[in-house]
């Protein structure tokens, strides 16, 4: 079974930035095309970056240009580095799988953007 542990979030004023990380108990993350997820209060979950095996990224319209998705495979970890933080970021933020079943949620990592 694999465990997914979020960690980096925080505080930030707006305009600061943050980088999130992934961490994966299991080999089968580096088979796995993956992806971050934010859920703000009242919202549903929504993805806002994903990235292959390979390493190619995508992002939704929210994350172009601030944001970018990376991953380690040999540390089963993926990272998300955060710029340029709006309020409107604020979120809880968690890693899965994208186009597969999922793995069990993590607890997620808490982002708050605010002056």
């Amino acid at each position: 079974q694999v465990q997914l542990v979020e960690s980096g979030g925080g505080l930030v004023q707006p305009g600061g930035s943050l980088r999130l990380s992934c961490a994966a108990s299991g080999s089968i993350f580096r088979f796995s095309d993956m992806g971050w997820y934010r859920q703000a209060p009242g919202k549903q979950r929504e993805l806002v970056a994903r990235i292959t095996t390979g390493g190619s990224p995508n992002y939704a319209d929210s994350a172009k240009g601030r944001f970018t998705i990376s991953r380690d495979n040999a540390k089963n970890t993926m990272y998300l580095r955060m710029n340029t933080l709006q309020p409107e970021d604020t979120a809880v933020y968690y890693c899965n799988r994208v186009f597969s079943t999922m793995f069990p949620w993590g607890q997620g990592t808490q982002v708050t953007v605010s002056s």
